[in-house]
């Protein structure tokens, strides 16, 4: 066979499981080569958390050209911060329905995996409404607990209060993907993200700058574009569930409370929601550290580069969460081994992608910065603080990557324990430390993210290699 012959036959294999992922065809992760099974599942999940990231950067380019735009990005920026917790509780949520529906499915058990997600989002609509209603009373105090002027919080409460008070919504897109992630079924949840920022990017101008019947409604508008999109990427997800074509099976009848089963969920879930809220709270804190020690500019130019990291940080993240659904299917289908290899392959993956975002940082953050603001002090400090940041991105890939094994495995633990001292006991205080008494100001803070990463990346490596997680009961 020829040399040409052959590369046209692995260029027509690749875009054949590049349409078979896209398109969703449900697979037995277990059984087909590690390779195909990371690719069937990194494509949509990639392309699922970049539209999750595309959210932030649509409002936060749409709100940079108004009028008073400090303010407006400043606004958006440290609801973002505030809505971490949010994230923190779906994402944990979503690894715990990842994780027992994954095993379930491994096991060869559809409708206990069925059950077992709707379980999970009982558990989140119960939890979600005290946040709710808390976002609605106190949006201006939590403006400024995070450091905004009273200008900035006046400015922004409206805000705050649709964004918080539509939050149900944020946690049942994350959570919904989840169950569909465990199931293999990742292409589901990539469309559901597609619907919701086509929705939100066709909204944002309409209601931010009117248009028609429409009003011009500023920085609200934003909110509203944003919660309409995500709310019909959820209708999305909810008409799929109920499908009978899939892999899950799912009735009415499952959203009937079994406490035994929400108890056994809650085990995993519980230490994931801490595990997040762990990071969350350090990324509030370092969000307010900069306010207070940067002012409006520096706080609208961390924001910034925040928002234009997360766009190309959750791929990443994406990628990594194939670990957690082939560590979850291969430990239910008795593959340990099988797991542990699936892992380091997504690894090496992962750490290629991010290598290549921290060049891009390296030399054209001055220029993504620019796109979104033409405030050249909001510019200054946020491609400095891309440039620094950027400079952990490799190690921090592959922290991800074993992060999202240990969830998948249903050992939330592990990766708790790691935050806890990483950014608790380190990150805050060294940021701190550098920001005011070294007078390093933003700068400190943004030295004192990649070192964090850096030490949760060395020690779930040590962990992992250890095997623990292997032996644990979902």
């Amino acid at each position: 066979m020829s040399q040409s012959t052959k590369t046209k036959g692995k260029l027509s294999s690749f875009f054949g499981i590049l349409g078979q992922s896209l398109k969703g065809h449900e697979v037995d992760l277990t059984s087909i080569s590690i390779q195909r099974a990371i690719v069937l599942l990194a494509i949509p999940m990639m392309l699922e958390m970049a539209m999750e990231s595309v959210f932030a950067l649509v409002d936060l380019y749409f709100v940079g050209h108004l009028e008073n735009s400090s303010h407006a990005i400043q606004t958006v920026g440290l609801t973002e911060s505030v809505l971490t917790i949010i994230y923190s509780l779906a994402i944990g949520l979503s690894m715990a329905a990842t994780a027992v529906v994954a095993r379930r499915v491994g096991e060869k058990n559809p409708e206990a995996a069925g059950k077992a997600g709707m379980q999970t989002v009982i558990i989140a609509v119960i939890i979600n409404l005290m946040i709710s209603i808390a976002g609605l009373i106190y949006a201006r105090d939590i403006l400024l607990i995070m450091g905004a002027s009273n200008e900035t919080a006046d400015h922004g409460v409206t805000f705050v209060r649709i964004m918080m008070g539509g939050s149900i919504i944020i946690v049942l897109l994350f959570l919904i993907n989840g169950i569909f992630r465990g199931a293999g079924n990742a292409a589901i949840a990539m469309r559901s993200l597609w619907i919701a920022n086509i929705a939100n990017i066709i909204l944002c101008p309409i209601f931010i700058n009117g248009f028609g019947p429409v009003p011009a409604f500023g920085l609200t508008g934003a909110a509203i574009a944003t919660t309409i999109g995500r709310g019909l990427g959820v209708s999305y997800q909810i008409y799929h569930l109920f499908n009978a074509k899939n892999t899950l099976k799912i009735r009415l009848s499952f959203l009937i409370p079994e406490w035994e089963q929400i108890k056994a969920i809650v085990k995993i879930a519980a230490p994931g929601v801490l595990q997040f809220v762990i990071a969350s709270c350090s990324w509030v804190f370092l969000a307010q550290l900069v306010a207070k020690t940067g002012g409006d500019h520096g706080s609208a130019g961390y924001q910034t580069s925040l928002r234009l990291m997360m766009f190309f940080m959750l791929p990443a993240w994406g990628l990594s969460n194939a670990a957690a659904t082939l560590v979850g299917q291969n430990l239910g289908a008795g593959s340990a081994e099988r797991a542990e290899k699936s892992v380091f392959q997504t690894m090496k993956y992962t750490v290629i992608f991010m290598a290549v975002v921290s060049i891009l940082f390296l030399t054209c953050g001055q220029f993504f910065a620019a796109f979104f603001t033409e405030d050249q002090d909001v510019i200054k400090v946020a491609s400095r603080a891309l440039k620094i940041m950027s400079g952990g991105f490799v190690i921090y890939g592959a922290g991800m990557v074993f992060t999202s094994a240990f969830n998948g495995a249903g050992d939330t633990w592990t990766p708790t324990k790691i935050n806890v001292f990483a950014f608790w006991l380190f990150q805050i205080p060294f940021a701190y430390f550098l920001a005011k008494y070294m007078e390093m100001g933003p700068t400190g803070v943004f030295i004192a993210i990649p070192t964090a990463e850096a030490g949760i990346a060395i020690a779930a490596f040590i962990l992992f290699k250890k095997g623990k997680w292997k032996k644990i009961k979902v």
